[in-house]
C-alpha cells in the first residue's frame, strides 16, 4: 500500500504538503487540517486497491488524490467492482477512472456510443474488450474493427502489398488489443473465419452491419460523409462504438471532422450516447496527463487571442 521504500506515502505528503511518519502500523500525517483528512481519504483507498488485489502505481495515485480533493473519494469503491472481461490469461480487465466505468456503462446500455477523449484514456482498448466480451456471451456473431486510413495519406501509394498490408500498420493498436483478449492461436482462427475483421472504412461502404460488434478507431479522421456512411450501416442485433480524439484530426484544412459533427447533432438521441473522457482518465504514463493539459491550455490560448499567437 505504501510502496517501494514508502514511495506512494512520499508522494502523498508531497501532493498535499504534509509531513508523514511512520511507526508500525500507525501512520501520522501533519500538515493543514483540510489536507490531513485528505491524506487519510486517500490512505483510506489504496488501503481498498491493495485488498482488492490490484497494482497501485503513481498514475492510479495522483487519481486517487484528485479524487478527494473533488470530493469524490467514495467513487473508488465503485470503480473496483465490476470486471469488463477477461483476457485470454485469465487477467481480469477492470476501469480505472471514474470516466472509463461510465463510458463501460454507456456501451453496454446504448446500441450507439461515441467515446470523444485524448490519447490513453482507454476508449479504444475498452471498447475491443467489450467487444470480445459480447461475442464470448454470444451476444454478437461478429467483430467488425475499422478506421480511415487518412494518416497514410498520398504515401500509401509507396508501401508494398495489397491495401489490406498497406493499412495493416494504422489498424496495428486494434490487433494488439484483439490478440490480448483471444489469445493468438483463437485470433488467428477467428480471422481467418472471418469472425473478427479488421479493415479500412473505405471498405464499410454499401454493406449491412448485422449481428455484429462495430468499432470504428480514430474517427476524428472521418469526414461527415464517411461517419453518415458508417452510421447508417448499422443492422440487427449489432453495436456500434466510435472512439476518436477531435484534437487529433489529420484531416485537411477546411474539412469537418465527421465525428465533431456527428457528435453535435446525435447528442441526446435515443439509444445513442456521447461519453466524454478528459485528462483526468489518463491511464499511461502519468506525464500524458501533464502533455495533454499542456496542449489544451495552448489551445486554449490560441482561441481566445487568435491573431496574436502563434
Amino acid at each position: 500500500m505504501l510502496g517501494v521504500f514508502d514511495e506512494n506515502l512520499d508522494l502523498i505528503a508531497r501532493e498535499l504538503e504534509l509531513v508523514t511518519r511512520v511507526d508500525g502500523t500507525k501512520i501520522t500525517l501533519d500538515g493543514e487540517d483540510v489536507n490531513s483528512s485528505l491524506g487519510a481519504e486517500v490512505l483510506g483507498n489504496l488501503l481498498k486497491i491493495a485488498e482488492s488485489g490490484e497494482h497501485i502505481d503513481k498514475s492510479s495515485l495522483l487519481y486517487c488524490i484528485a479524487l478527494a480533493r473533488e470530493g469524490h473519494s467514495a467513487d473508488i469503491e465503485g470503480i473496483m467492482k465490476g470486471v469488463v472481461a477477461v483476457t485470454s490469461r485469465g487477467k481480469p480487465v477492470k476501469c480505472k477512472t471514474v470516466g472509463q466505468k461510465e463510458y463501460v456503462a454507456a456501451v453496454k446500455k446504448n446500441t450507439v456510443t461515441f467515446g470523444v477523449g485524448p490519447a490513453g484514456t482507454g476508449k479504444t482498448y475498452l471498447a475491443v474488450c467489450l467487444a470480445a466480451a459480447a461475442y464470448k456471451g454470444k451476444q454478437v456473431e461478429k467483430i467488425i474493427l475499422t478506421r480511415p486510413a487518412v494518416e497514410a495519406g498520398e504515401k500509401l501509394g509507396f508501401l508494398p502489398g495489397d491495401l489490406q498490408t498497406k493499412v495493416d500498420p494504422y489498424l496495428r493498436p486494434l490487433y494488439d488489443a484483439l490478440q490480448e483478449m483471444f489469445g493468438l492461436e483463437t485470433y488467428a482462427k477467428l480471422m481467418e473465419k472471418g469472425v473478427i475483421e479488421v479493415a479500412p472504412l473505405a471498405y464499410m461502404r454499401g454493406r449491412t452491419l448485422s449481428n455484429a460488434f462495430v468499432i470504428l478507431d480514430e474517427a476524428q479522421n472521418a469526414t461527415r460523409e464517411q461517419m453518415k456512411m458508417f452510421l447508417t450501416r448499422l443492422g440487427d442485433a449489432s453495436k456500434m462504438v466510435i472512439t476518436g480524439d477531435m484534437t487529433q484530426t489529420d484531416l485537411p484544412e477546411g474539412k469537418t471532422s465527421g465525428l465533431k459533427h456527428a457528435v453535435g447533432i446525435l447528442r441526446g438521441v435515443d439509444d445513442i450516447a456521447v461519453c466524454t473522457l478528459t485528462e483526468k482518465d489518463v491511464v499511461r504514463h502519468p506525464l500524458v496527463q501533464s502533455i495533454v493539459r499542456a496542449y489544451e491550455k495552448d489551445t486554449l490560448k490560441k482561441t481566445k487571442g487568435k491573431g496574436n499567437h502563434e
